[in-house]
């Protein structure tokens, strides 16, 4: 897969975008897509968050006019009722889901590793850290015996490959519905700690979800804003500039 951008200005979400790929590839990462045009499914339930789910509150959402719901028999062949409400998706996780139950459809076992880059939306208030669309990375490893101290292995390669190698990366407990334990990433960046990433191992409820059995399987996720990637490294002070069209922005890159 060709991870070098063409010639000629980019803008600078989409060059991170290709130096992203590149580093993960590295590591044998693929990239994965989804639809931003999401099912409750995808985007809450298959995730470990229902409908009375605290998590929920925490993320401003976008609903589409649609109230339907159907039954489906899942890849673990339990009778389910998925939700068929539309939003436009507040993450890129749900393509987690779409990409393991792919896999299993095609009769593709484990190991899988996956970065997805793309557009997510939450219906806030815009401010210079804060915008209702903005770019997110995910990034899931599924194998036998999976552990936090990969993950931190592979999320220390990739900061110091896109900041320089003197980053160093924390984590702090945290609580997310789809990984357990999960962890807050810090990164210390020109003397100070930066909250940057969340991650954690997948939770088995999402596993299932995929119809992967968390018996034999486990794995780890992570994710964080590009856009906020992007300020960081090159001192962009507001979020908004990567959106309001002004080609001097993007005309430095």
């Amino acid at each position: 897969m060709e991870t070098k951008p063409a010639q000629g200005h980019l803008h600078p979400i989409a060059r991170a975008i290709f130096e992203i790929r590149a580093i993960f590839a590295e590591l044998g990462f693929e990239v994965a897509v989804g639809p931003e045009l999401e099912t409750e499914w995808y985007n809450f339930d298959a995730l470990n968050i229902p409908k009375d789910h605290p998590a929920r509150d925490m993320q401003d959402t976008f609903w589409i006019k649609d109230p339907k719901s159907v039954q489906l028999t899942t890849n673990n062949l339990q009778l389910t009722t998925r939700s068929r409400h539309r939003l436009l998706r507040t993450h890129t996780s749900p393509v987690q889901i779409r990409y393991m139950e792919d896999k299993l459809e095609s009769d593709i076992k484990s190991p899988y590793r996956i970065i997805v880059p793309g557009k997510v939306f939450r219906n806030e208030a815009t401010d210079a850290t804060h915008e209702a669309q903005f770019y997110q990375l995910e990034g899931l490893y599924v194998d036998r015996k999976v552990s936090m101290a990969q993950l931190k292995g592979v999320l220390e390669f990739f900061f110091k490959k896109f900041f320089g190698p003197e980053v160093e990366i924390r984590f702090r407990p945290s609580f997310f519905a789809f990984t357990e334990p999960s962890a807050e990433v810090d990164m210390k960046w020109k003397g100070k700690w930066l909250e940057m990433f969340g991650a954690g191992l997948v939770h088995p409820n999402v596993l299932k979800a995929a119809g992967v059995d968390p018996k034999k399987w486990s794995g780890f996720a992570f994710g964080g804003g590009i856009d906020r990637l992007v300020m960081f490294k090159y001192g962009i002070p507001d979020v908004r500039m990567f959106y309001n069209g002004d080609l001097r922005v993007v005309n430095q890159f």
